[in-house]
C-alpha cells in the first residue's frame, strides 16, 4: 500500500513538474514575443489595404504571350512616392521579355544564346521601373509613364494605378501550360512591402467606351502586397508635439524619437540651421541619396506634426495644425496626415487642407484624412523658412464629451504619409490648471477674512 502511493506520489510531482515546465516555457515564448517588434502588415486605421498587381494575358505569341501589368494602390493614405516603385519577380520556367511598353527592366542580362532578334532582357529574376514622363507617345500606355509614383486611392484616385505591357517569351502558349511567375518583390522605392503568392482568378473583363460590348483577358492572376512600418524603416519618422491656450507648457517630441545627436560617432548625423557650411552638405556626395539629412534637434525627426489647441468659444473650439520638415534631403509631394480624435464628427470647418473622413470602425466618426490643395500647399518643401504647412481646424462642441481635462482635447493618434508619428508620453500632455484648488484656496480666503472680522 505504501509503494503504491508512493510510486502515485512521484508519478503526480512528476507530472506538476513536467507541467510547470511548460508553464514557464509557455510563459517565457509570450514575453519574448511582446518584446520582439512585429513586422504585421496590419493596420488598423486601413485594415484592408494593400497594393495588388495584377497581370492579364491579351494575346498569345508563337513563343508565349503578351501581358497588361497593373499596380493597383488600394491603400487610403499610403502613397508611392518619387523615384517611385521597383517591381522585381522570378519566373518559372527560362522565360524572357522579348519586349515592353510603358516600362523597363533595369539590366538586359545574358541574351548570348539568341541569334537574330535579341530580347530587351533575359534575366531569371528581372526587375522593372516605370518610364520617366516626357516618354514619346509610341513608347506608353494608358496609366504608365509617371516615374513609378502612385498616389492614395482616397488623395487622388485617378492616379492610384500604374500599369505597362510586357511581351514573354519561351513561356507557354495556353491556359494550362502557362506558369505564373513567384517570388514577386515590390519596393516603394526602398524596403516595406511583402507580397504573397501569385493567385491565378477569374479573367479581368473590359467594358468599351459605348457600353455596349464586353471583352476579357485570356488569363489572369494577382498579386497582393501589404506594407508594414517596421520593414520599411527601423527608427520613426515623425513625432508630434502639443501646446494649449490654457497651458503655457510646450511639449515637445520625446527627445531621441527618431535617433541622437552623436556627432563623437556619427559625424554628420544631423546639420545646424544657421551652418555657414549648410549649403556644401546639403550639395555634397550624398545628395542623391535619399538618407535623411536632418537639421539638429532634440528629436532627430525629419517630420514634426505640431497640434496647438488655440482658442475656446460658447459652442466651438479650434485646433491650428503646423507640419514642419526637417530633412533637407526631401520633398513631400502629395503629403497627407491621418489623424483619430473623437470630435471629428463634428468638425465644422476646416482652412486651406483638404479633409475626408475615414471610418475604420465602422460606424464611428472618428478618424480624417487632411492632405493639402493643389498647386497651394501640396508640396512640403525641404528643411527651411519654406519647410512648413499649417492649417486650422474648427470643432463644434457635443456637450456630452468634450472637455479640455485629461488631455481630451489631443488627438490619440497621427499618421504622416502612412508611418504612426510618435506621440509624447499622456502624462506630459499640457493639462487644465486646476481650478478646484484656487476655488478652495479663494474659500478658505474668505473663510478666515470672515473669521477675522468676527473676532474684531
Amino acid at each position: 500500500m505504501g509503494t503504491d502511493l508512493s510510486s502515485s506520489t512521484s508519478a503526480v510531482t512528476g507530472s506538476m513538474g513536467k507541467l510547470a515546465t511548460f508553464a514557464l516555457s509557455f510563459l517565457f515564448v509570450l514575453v519574448l514575443s511582446s518584446l520582439i517588434p512585429s513586422t504585421e502588415a496590419y493596420d488598423s486605421l486601413d485594415p484592408n489595404g494593400n497594393i495588388t498587381i495584377k497581370w492579364d494575358v491579351m494575346q498569345w505569341t508563337p513563343d508565349g504571350y503578351v501581358a497588361v501589368v497593373t499596380i493597383f494602390n488600394f491603400q487610403q493614405y499610403r502613397h508611392i512616392q518619387a523615384p517611385g516603385w521597383i517591381l522585381g519577380w522570378t519566373w518559372a520556367k527560362k522565360e524572357v521579355i522579348w519586349s515592353m511598353v510603358g516600362a523597363q527592366t533595369t539590366e538586359q542580362g545574358d541574351c548570348s544564346r539568341f541569334k537574330g532578334n535579341t530580347p530587351h532582357c533575359c534575366k531569371k529574376d528581372p526587375t522593372v521601373v516605370d518610364l520617366l514622363p516626357g516618354t514619346p507617345y509610341n513608347q506608353q500606355i494608358a496609366n504608365c509613364c509617371k516615374g513609378g509614383v502612385i498616389n492614395s486611392w482616397v488623395q487622388d484616385p485617378a492616379n492610384a494605378a500604374s500599369s505597362f505591357q510586357v511581351s514573354v517569351g519561351a513561356a507557354g502558349t495556353t491556359n494550362k501550360t502557362v506558369r505564373v511567375p513567384k517570388n514577386f518583390t515590390l519596393r516603394a522605392p526602398g524596403p516595406g512591402y511583402t507580397c504573397g503568392i501569385a493567385k491565378i482568378v477569374k479573367p479581368t473583363k473590359f467594358v468599351t467606351q459605348d457600353g455596349r460590348r464586353t471583352t476579357q483577358a485570356l488569363m489572369t492572376w494577382n498579386v497582393t502586397c501589404t506594407y508594414s512600418q517596421f520593414l520599411a524603416q527601423k527608427t520613426p519618422t515623425c513625432c508630434v508635439s502639443l501646446s494649449s491656450f490654457y497651458n503655457d507648457t510646450i511639449v515637445n517630441c520625446p527627445t531621441c524619437t527618431c535617433g541622437c545627436q552623436n556627432n563623437a560617432t556619427q559625424p554628420g548625423s544631423c546639420v545646424e540651421g544657421d551652418s555657414p557650411y549648410l549649403a556644401s552638405v546639403i550639395n555634397g556626395p550624398g545628395k542623391n541619396s535619399f538618407t535623411p539629412l536632418v537639421q539638429c534637434t532634440s528629436h532627430m525627426c525629419p517630420v514634426r506634426v505640431h497640434w496647438h489647441v488655440k482658442l475656446n468659444y460658447k459652442e466651438y473650439w479650434r485646433v491650428k495644425i503646423a507640419i514642419t520638415n526637417f530633412n533637407y534631403r526631401m520633398n513631400y509631394t502629395q503629403w497627407n496626415l491621418v489623424i483619430q480624435h473623437p470630435n471629428f464628427d463634428n468638425l465644422t470647418q476646416l482652412f486651406s487642407f483638404n479633409y475626408k473622413s475615414l471610418t475604420p470602425y465602422g460606424g464611428i466618426n472618428d478618424t480624417a484624412m487632411l492632405w493639402g490643395v493643389k498647386y497651394y500647399n501640396d508640396f512640403l518643401m525641404e528643411a527651411g523658412p519654406y519647410g512648413n504647412v499649417q492649417s486650422e481646424l474648427l470643432f463644434r462642441k457635443d456637450p456630452s464629451t468634450f472637455t479640455f481635462e485629461k488631455g481630451w482635447a489631443f488627438p490619440r493618434r497621427i499618421y504622416f504619409n502612412g508611418d504612426n508619428c510618435v506621440m509624447p508620453p499622456p502624462d506630459s500632455y499640457p493639462w487644465l490648471p486646476n481650478a478646484a484648488t484656487r476655488l478652495t484656496s479663494t474659500m478658505m480666503m474668505a473663510l478666515f477674512a470672515a473669521l477675522a472680522w468676527l473676532l474684531i
